[in-house]
């Protein structure tokens, strides 16, 4: 079954990119609350780069399945200090929106592991419940991850307000890719715009995305957590940061 709903939803993908003219995207199959077996099935057919929103529950993870060498992401929220844990657990940070994270994950990351990957995170549509920088802040936040030797700098993530009415969503994308664009004209290694989720990844597609993130239509319903790890600091339940 996950093999089948891999191969279908990234059909979906090439068909939009198709349709859109664009490239087809990265896929980022969301597996927060999913078990390592559900992860590993889906590894097998083919899928390597894997969302966690919770620094603990991705470490169970992550030891579980060392052997299958994943790319793991992490797409939650981040507290200052919980950097210490991500900065090593994880490939790619997608949640950077504020300098003092910058600073906390370039000290813990094991220089003998290369750059951590970062994408700044905008809060496009200014939602009070979203974490994000600000599109002003950009500028200054992209310099402090480029000044640091053991972060690299990637690119940005959104999530764009859920409006019913497709064209404000159209529009959020459209502001998110004049932002890439400007800050891949300042920094030659920017290659990543991660935005886009199971209800509007065509559109996120049309528009320029180059990460998708999925979890629903690979895995199923996600499950609900008992708790969202009281004092862990390691994600907002009032955010979603991939696919429900």
């Amino acid at each position: 079954m996950l093999a089948r709903n891999l191969s279908e939803t990234l059909q979906r993908l090439e068909n939009a990119a198709s349709n859109a003219g664009r490239p087809v995207p990265r896929l980022l199959a969301v597996s927060k609350t999913q078990p390592a077996e559900a992860v590993a099935a889906l590894a097998a057919a083919g899928q390597r780069a894997f969302g966690e929103n919770y620094v603990q529950e991705a470490a169970s993870k992550v030891r579980d399945l060392v052997e299958l060498s994943l790319e793991w992401h992490l797409i939650g929220h981040l507290q200052s200090n919980k950097a210490e844990a991500a900065a090593n657990l994880f490939d790619w940070v997608q949640t950077v929106d504020r300098p003092k994270l910058v600073a906390a994950l370039a000290r813990y990351r094991d220089a003998q592991r290369g750059p951590l990957n970062v994408l700044l995170q905008v809060n496009i549509d200014d939602e009070a419940s979203k974490h994000g920088c600000r599109p002003e802040q950009l500028d200054a936040l992209a310099a402090a991850v480029a000044a640091e030797p053991r972060l690299l700098l990637r690119g940005l993530m959104a999530i764009p307000a859920p409006h019913a009415d497709l064209a404000l969503r159209r529009d959020a994308f459209r502001r998110m890719k004049a932002l890439y664009d400007g800050l891949a004209a300042c920094y030659p290694q920017v290659d990543t715009l991660s935005m886009g989720m199971s209800d509007d990844y065509p559109l996120a597609v049309a528009e320029g995305a180059t990460m998708v993130r999925i979890g629903t239509a690979l895995f199923g319903a996600r499950k609900r957590r008992e708790s969202e790890e009281p004092g862990l600091g390691t994600g907002d339940s009032g955010q979603g940061t991939g696919d429900p």
